[in-house]
């Protein structure tokens, strides 16, 4: 007797265990299995450019990509300072254009807008800004502009957390064209680029 009381007890329990997981399928219906989605590559009304498929954000790293030890973001390559701009960044017009927007706005003051270490910071302080243009600063590899633009050096503090790698290549970039505008002898240049230079072009 008391094992058949017992038996029923759990058959009760077993039968209440399942109702939750009935609950649960009931709640379940075809239209989630069937609601309106958009396979890949097919076309839609909804984005202006006519593409189901979205761009990727801007800034987005494929996965296995990212290299934190990359010369674009440390400016070395098997510990050593690279000697070129890293191949992702183009030298053209618009790299200068920018290098020296960004330059003008977080370097001029200490370095002065030629780069001679007379910025309005160092003129009013008892700083010593080295100048570009002296014979050891011309000849470091461009790693090393980019290196104490990331992580600073004696005085200077990095700028790694403010400014892109892009825009400190950038202003890697500029900072070569000024070395190269002050020191190269102006009759080497070819008469049309004289004249340019004697407009301020």
């Amino acid at each position: 007797m008391a094992r058949a009381a017992h038996n029923r007890t759990i058959s009760r329990i077993a039968r209440l265990a399942w109702l939750p997981l009935l609950l649960i399928l009931s709640a379940c219906h075809i239209d989630m299995y069937d609601q309106a989605k958009y396979k890949p590559n097919q076309p839609s009304d909804f984005f202006q450019d006519g593409r189901a498929m979205r761009p990727p954000v801007p800034n987005t790293v494929s996965m296995g990509t990212f290299n934190p030890d990359s010369a674009l973001l440390t400016g070395k390559l098997d510990g050593q300072l690279v000697t070129e701009l890293p191949a992702e960044i183009t030298l053209d017009a618009n790299l200068l254009a920018r290098g020296r927007a960004v330059f003008n706005s977080y370097c001029a003051p200490c370095h002065g807008l030629l780069g001679d270490g007379k910025g309005v910071i160092a003129a009013r302080g008892p700083l010593v800004v080295p100048s570009y243009h002296n014979d050891r600063l011309r000849t470091v590899p461009v790693g090393y502009f980019f290196d104490v633009a990331t992580n600073g050096i004696n005085r200077m503090y990095g700028y790694g957390g403010r400014i892109s790698p892009e825009d400190r290549w950038a202003v890697v970039a500029y900072i070569r064209a000024l070395q190269l505008s002050q020191s190269t002898d102006v009759t080497s240049l070819s008469p049309e680029e004289q004249a340019q230079v004697e407009a301020g072009e």
